[in-house]
């Protein structure tokens, strides 16, 4: 057992967080969050966030956030269980059931906590999870709360989930996967997945969190793409922070398993419930999708011209799968560099490091979305690309 540190008079115990920052820094991995504007600056294109569909400034959507918050309050003054269910919630949970096919679903203030929820209400110290080991670390995180025996997999290696399902110890087991994995845009191939899951008695959980409202028939996703959406055995969780374009998250499934998320998640049971306001938003932002189903496609087109264009003027990058294109950088340094100097010349870029980056190859990553002209394909890719690191 290792002996007590010294006492320390109260303004150096935390110390320690100046050198752990002056290292970060020495290795680029500091982060300057760039504060967005009450408006689009005219001139300037943004392949950071992931507004595919350009409904966070629709004014549908917007307007449906203040009118609840005007009817219901700013808040939800709960949580679900205690004080906070609201029939916005309810009707949010139907519409978006409806809209991919699933039995039920469950909303949540972020993708992070319904991630959390999901994983950990389907699984626990009987399972066996089987986990790719790129997806984000939301699904990170709620494989390590299950307390369950986990093993991380290489990346779209079915395989290797196959030896591992194969040789658990566990009775129960659950694979969890994204559908089209948010560093590198890349997608699992979920017909076989599901086939890998059920020869050995697994259930499977697929973050669809960046095919949602890009991917399949009206932006219904990527599960629903590969005919899953009301499969017994299959969960999706979703972020509708992206497509959509407002806070929170959300889980679908199988009724039986909303019923387990909503009766033993404590990421359910106890966080304040999303406020009446980002629900109603959700709910807007869900009927323009109905309403123009011709949007998802344009987002992927965008994405498949940027990656084209970058590919033609010599960078290294792969296909799209959907709307988010990945630049390899020689290091987190340069890669801060890249997107700084990208930024001067009015692109907005994303950076993403380790661990967030798994390999631990620092990247650029870049999202398309809907009224991404030509123009602005031909701009961002000769910044990009005069600005690239010179190895």
């Amino acid at each position: 057992m290792n002996a007590p540190g010294p006492a320390l008079p109260p303004d150096e115990v935390f110390d320690w967080l100046d050198a752990e920052a002056a290292t970060r820094s020495d290795s680029g991995l500091t982060h300057r969050p760039r504060q967005r504007g009450a408006t689009p600056v005219p001139g300037e294109i943004d392949l950071a966030g992931d507004d595919y569909l350009g409904l966070a400034r629709d004014k549908r959507v917007a307007g449906a956030t203040a009118a609840a918050a005007l009817k219901w309050g700013a808040g939800a003054a709960g949580t679900r269980l205690l004080g906070g269910a609201l029939e916005l919630h309810a009707e949010l949970e139907h519409e978006l059931a409806r809209f991919v096919g699933a039995q039920a679903a469950a909303v949540f203030p972020s993708a992070y906590t319904a991630n959390l929820a999901a994983v950990t209400a389907l699984s626990g110290t009987e399972s066996a999870i089987v986990s790719d080991k790129y997806v984000q670390p939301s699904l990170v995180d709620g494989c390590r709360l299950a307390r369950g025996d986990v093993a991380a997999v290489a990346h779209l290696d079915t395989d290797a989930v196959a030896h591992a399902l194969s040789t658990r110890r566990k009775p129960r087991a659950l694979a969890v996967t994204e559908s089209v994995f948010a560093v590198d845009g890349d997608a699992a191939d979920l017909g076989t997945l599901v086939e890998t899951c059920r020869s050995h008695g697994a259930a499977l959980l697929v973050d669809d969190a960046h095919g949602f409202g890009v991917l399949g028939d009206g932006g219904r996703g990527a599960v629903y793409d590969a005919g899953l959406s009301s499969a017994p055995d299959v969960v999706t969780t979703l972020s509708l922070g992206g497509a959509l374009g407002v806070q929170g998250g959300a889980v679908l499934g199988p009724r039986r398993a909303i019923r387990q998320i909503v009766d033993v998640a404590r990421a359910y049971g106890y966080d304040a419930a999303p406020a009446p306001g980002n629900a109603s938003a959700a709910l807007a932002a869900l009927a323009a999708l109905r309403e123009e189903p011709e949007l998802p496609g344009t987002a992927v087109d965008g994405a498949m011209s940027l990656a084209q264009g970058l590919r033609a003027a010599g960078l290294r990058t792969s296909l799209p799968a959907a709307a988010i294109v990945s630049l390899p950088a020689p290091g987190a340094a340069a890669a801060a560099s890249w997107a700084d100097a990208c930024a001067e010349h009015g692109v907005h870029v994303g950076r993403v490091c380790p661990p967030v980056a798994p390999d631990g190859v620092t990247r650029l990553r870049l999202t398309a979305r809907t009224g991404l002209s030509e123009s602005d394909v031909d701009t961002a890719v000769k910044v990009v690309s005069e600005t690239a690191p010179r190895s």
